[in-house]
């Protein structure tokens, strides 16, 4: 018969190995019974675990779960969480429509405020909360009466919209942005409609000396959301400074303001800013005048709408252009939202 002796308080060799094995045997038991019990959920706590808990979290996954958090994705849970949205989905024809989904006003602004004859176009609609807000101006000696068609147009889709006439029709264009500005900060703190306008969302256009004077005014003010020119004299901007988002429109007839002058522009601001050239077949210099434009407001809508609204569901109308009716020439940063499809695109 086998028997153990202690000596000194120590265990027999044999006796040591028994018990050491008994307690790997029992630690072992123990850890795999946490490990089931921990179940998914620890899993899913630790960083390095590759299980698909994980995977959801992670900002660079490209599955369902972390693409819906993506603010650009183009499904309706990205769309929903974007606060300036308005209006339903675009399709081509919506676009391209004289009218947008909201019912629109005006109100006449009185003289004194830094502009003159002006008039404030908006959505009636005060059930989606506050709209951007656009200052537009024409050009030398031009009268806001031809331009008028764009504030209905423009305020059916979703914005507040500013036209008015320079305080003297042989302004230019330093002169004219001063006045793109003035409009901006009379619309946003002083009008009628200021409670309508989110006054953290500007934006300014201008025709000839406009267009001019809405690069003076961008280049003023780096807060503005975007800016457009539509067949612009631009005199006084240095447009290797320009910071805010642009297009730039020219039409190809142009023989005041031609395509050439307007690309040499286009070609000055830097890349790091996002930026557009068109040129419309066989317009002329007043191609914004009088008569509604459905070509330049195919392009004018969605642009608005992507910086202004940043509503990544107008990226699909210029990444690339998806209307060349009536279109020469097109040239941009695309994408023009992060994440946004496409690269630029050129013809």
């Amino acid at each position: 018969m086998r028997r153990s002796e202690a000596h000194a308080g120590r265990t027999e060799p044999h006796s040591v190995n028994r018990v050491l094995r008994w307690l790997a045997s029992a630690v072992g038991l123990v850890l795999l019974a946490a490990l089931a019990g921990a179940g998914p959920a620890a899993a899913a706590e630790n960083p390095y675990e590759r299980g698909p808990l994980v995977v959801a979290e992670n900002p660079y996954q490209r599955g369902p779960a972390a693409v819906v958090e993506h603010p650009y994705q183009r499904g309706a849970a990205a769309v929903a969480e974007n606060p300036y949205q308005r209006g339903p989905d675009p399709t081509r024809d919506s676009v391209a429509a004289s009218r947008g989904t909201f019912a629109t006003a005006s109100v006449k602004v009185p003289e004194g405020n830094g502009f003159t004859k002006g008039v404030i176009y908006y959505p009636a609609d005060t059930s989606q909360g506050t709209f951007g807000a656009i200052a537009f101006v024409p050009g030398y000696h031009g009268s806001w009466a031809a331009l008028e068609w764009t504030g209905p147009w423009l305020a059916s889709f979703g914005f507040v919209v500013i036209g008015f006439e320079a305080i003297n029709p042989g302004d230019r264009d330093t002169a004219r942005g001063t006045q793109l500005l003035a409009a901006l900060d009379y619309l946003t703190g002083r009008s009628p409609v200021r409670d309508r306008i989110d006054p953290n969302r500007t934006a300014v256009i201008g025709h000839s000396m406009g267009g001019g004077g809405a690069m003076s005014a961008a280049s003023r003010r780096p807060s503005l959301k975007t800016a457009i020119g539509l067949a612009p004299a631009i005199f006084s901007t240095d447009m290797r400074t320009m910071r805010v988002p642009t297009m730039l429109m020219a039409g190809q007839n142009d023989g005041t303001v031609t395509p050439s002058y307007v690309k040499n522009f286009y070609d000055r601001i830097p890349g790091s800013t996002e930026k557009a050239y068109l040129e419309l077949t066989g317009a002329g210099h007043g191609f914004p005048s009088w008569t509604p434009n459905s070509v330049m407001m195919r392009k004018v809508v969605p642009w608005f709408k992507v910086f202004v609204d940043n509503d990544a569901r107008y990226s699909q109308f210029l990444c690339p252009l998806m209307d060349w009716t009536g279109i020469r020439a097109y040239q941009s940063t695309c994408p023009l939202l992060p994440g946004g499809p496409t690269p630029t695109h050129t013809r």
